[in-house]
């Protein structure tokens, strides 16, 4: 059974990652019909969904979007997320046409250097009042 917000879209995001917790910020900052919710894959929701999508967190360095039963992972989550956010950001799926191993292959990159670049947390964000009921937790 796919719960409502799956419908809609679950971000799940590396919750001790400051680049990832600075995006899931501008994903919210710009996603004004608040479509998506969000959940840290280190938290007990993160870890449910992940089981339930059979996504293994130890293979997955990434973002994920599960949107009406689908999982898209690294660059195709991105691009699909950048279609419900405001100003000209839909534009950016267009990007979609890249191939998906040169796409990802960038995201990898960034992926991989995205600790030693932005730096880790040492636990998982806590989301302030005002957003606290787009996270799942």
């Amino acid at each position: 059974m796919i719960t409502e917000e799956e419908k809609i879209g679950v971000i799940l995001f590396d919750g001790v990652c400051n680049f990832c917790n600075s995006s899931v910020n501008f994903i919210i900052q710009h996603d004004k019909k608040k479509h998506y919710k969000f959940s840290a894959l280190q938290s007990d929701a993160g870890r449910l969904l992940s089981e339930k999508y059979g996504i293994d967190q130890s293979k997955i360095d990434s973002i994920i979007l599960i949107e009406n039963g689908d999982v898209f992972v690294k660059s195709s989550a991105i691009l699909r997320i950048t279609k419900s956010l405001n100003y000209l950001y839909p534009l950016l799926f267009g990007f979609i046409i890249i191939p998906k191993f040169i796409r990802d292959g960038v995201y990898d990159f960034i992926a991989r250097n995205r600790y030693k670049w932005f730096g880790k947390k040492e636990a998982c964000m806590i989301p302030s009042p005002e957003i606290k009921s787009r996270f799942i937790s």
